[in-house]
């Protein structure tokens, strides 16, 4: 239990996907002007890598990587004469779960909250493309978590690290539409400042010993 805690706040604060890694900017950077917005955005993303993250382990341990097939026969098991490794089908078979993922939740969002689906826009249907989502699988395959609940830890820290992140983000912005900002970095300019100094106040949790 202990080890599930320390993977997700490691995965919030620490390995932040937003200021660690800077994954997911494009949708974390044209979403966060509303709050409302943001949270809708957030919850989706904590959805879909609550989902694919662990869908992925399962694929990976027990169909890609070499002698996963050992539950269809031994000879098929690291130790067999016919081991098979499918290691090179990774990117596809996870690129295709993500897809197929974020398929079903903008039929869901279309149908239940039409409002936020039409806030969100293009940018619902490009969590497909967000390099936070796939990095999530990559991170998930090359830390080699050793159970699938110590997986999904991971998948959820890592979207609630990911929604702390944005909604922090809108609620700034929101706040600074008051404030008297330069001319020359009004917008964008401002907003990359501000995701730089929250960079840096994420690094103090570097110092967390997990």
């Amino acid at each position: 239990m202990l080890d599930i805690i320390n993977i997700i706040i490691k995965s919030i604060f620490v390995e932040n996907m937003i200021f660690a890694y800077f994954l997911g900017m494009c949708s974390y950077l044209a979403v966060s002007k509303s709050v409302k917005t943001a949270s809708g955005l957030g919850a989706a993303v904590i959805f879909v890598l609550c989902v694919t993250v662990p869908v992925n382990y399962l694929l990976e341990n027990y169909v890609l990587a070499e002698g996963a097939l050992w539950w269809l026969d031994e000879d098929y098991g690291v130790n067999g004469s016919g081991t098979m490794d499918l290691s090179f089908l990774s990117f596809i078979m996870f690129i295709a779960v993500v897809a197929s993922i974020v398929q079903l939740v903008e039929m869901i969002v279309e149908k239940f909250a039409p409002a936020l689906y039409g806030a969100l826009g293009i940018f619902l249907p490009l969590i497909a493309v967000n390099c936070s989502i796939l990095g999530g699988a990559l991170f998930m395959q090359e830390r080699q978590y050793s159970s699938i609940g110590e997986a999904t830890a991971f998948a959820f820290g890592s979207g609630i690290g990911w929604w702390i992140a944005i909604v922090a983000l809108a609620a700034i912005r929101e706040k600074i539409r008051y404030s008297n900002v330069p001319a020359p970095l009004r917008g964008l300019g401002i907003t990359f400042i501000i995701t730089g100094l929250m960079g840096i106040a994420f690094m103090a949790f570097l110092g967390i010993e997990l």
